[in-house]
């Protein structure tokens, strides 16, 4: 009977398994060939994020859906903490007033929920993350757009080619792959990364930071 059940529920031929192992196997080639290739601009990303931290701005974070709970889980891990014990680091995710969200959507139109919010609460020097897996979510370019008219440094989280956003990015994190949950998955592993680094930065390498901190050096890595 154990040997029944287990052929009907978990045999080596169950469908099921094969889609998880199937999955297992596209997403660790994507990772692995993902960040061979892009170890070097996450590092340099994450330097200009301690950068814009320890010239005292923000770091603001956008995106839709899926994007939107990682926006919020990106931003949890800046304001509370990553791998270490240390002291706050501004970040805000734009995805989580609901108020403004929907007053604005409801008054002018769901485009320009991200980009009020940038043109409101960014000033110049700050940094604006923004997520979207095709590249092309409408109230993600107007954000992008708010943040370059702003003096607001911008990077871009994308996958496929990084369509329309990536024209509108200072630097950009692209994925490429067109399955969703898949970029999804490398966007959030190149996040806690980015937040591994900037405290690595900050906290554990600030030489690193020594030249970009210097009077009157208001470029950024």
């Amino acid at each position: 009977m154990q040997a029944a059940r287990h052929s009907e529920h978990g045999g080596n031929h169950d469908p099921a398994l094969a889609r998880i192992l199937e999955h297992a196997e596209k997403g660790a080639d994507l990772r692995r060939r993902f960040f061979a290739a892009n170890a070097a601009l996450i590092a340099s990303s994450a330097l200009r994020i301690a950068v814009i931290l320890a010239r005292g701005n923000k770091l603001m974070i956008c995106g839709n859906g899926g994007s939107a709970a990682d926006a919020q889980h990106i931003a949890a891990e800046f304001v509370n903490r990553f791998l270490m014990d240390r002291p706050p680091l501004p970040a805000l995710a734009l995805t989580t007033d609901s108020s403004i969200l929907t007053a604005i959507g409801n008054d002018f139109s769901f485009d320009q929920v991200f980009s009020k919010q940038v043109s409101a609460l960014g000033k110049p020097g700050d940094l604006l993350m923004a997520l979207s897996t095709s590249g092309n979510s409408a109230d993600i370019l107007r954000a992008l757009k708010a943040a370059r008219e702003g003096g607001i440094h911008s990077l871009g989280l994308t996958g496929n080619k990084g369509g329309k956003m990536s024209a509108l990015c200072d630097s950009l994190i692209n994925v490429d792959e067109e399955s969703t949950s898949l970029i999804q998955e490398i966007h959030i592993t190149a996040a806690h990364l980015l937040c591994e680094l900037t405290d690595y930065y900050l906290f554990d390498n600030v030489g690193a930071l020594s030249p970009w901190l210097e009077t009157g050096n208001t470029r950024l890595p």
